[in-house]
This record gives structure tokens, C-alpha cells and sequence, in this order.
């Protein structure tokens, strides 16, 4: 698996959200590498928000 660089919006949305960035920290390194790859798609930072708040009903 490549390693792969953490946007700055998810980190920060994560950041925000202590129960998505626990979900974030369990996921295996291909579901940690699929939700940065989603990071491209979202425009806002209320749709950063959404999608981190995501991760703990996703995964």
C-alpha cells in the first residue's frame, strides 16, 4: 500500500470530532487510504465535516 499524505481539512474536521478520529485510527491502512481518497470530491468545509462525521456510521 502507498503511504499517503493527510489533507489538512480532514485533519482538521477530524480534529473537531474525537469519535470519527477514533473510527478514523482503527480502520485498516486500505479504509484509512479510501476516506483521504473521498477528500478530493468534498468542496466545503461543512461537507468535510459531514463526510468525517460519516466514517463512524460508515465503517
Amino acid at each position: 500500500m502507498e503511504s499517503f499524505d493527510m489533507p489538512a481539512g480532514l485533519s482538521m474536521a477530524l480534529a473537531a470530532d474525537p469519535e470519527a478520529m477514533h473510527k478514523f485510527a482503527t480502520l485498516t491502512e486500505r479504509q484509512k487510504w479510501e476516506v483521504v481518497s473521498g477528500t478530493h470530491a468534498v468542496g466545503s468545509g461543512s461537507e468535510m465535516k459531514q463526510y468525517v462525521r460519516n466514517i463512524v456510521t460508515a465503517y
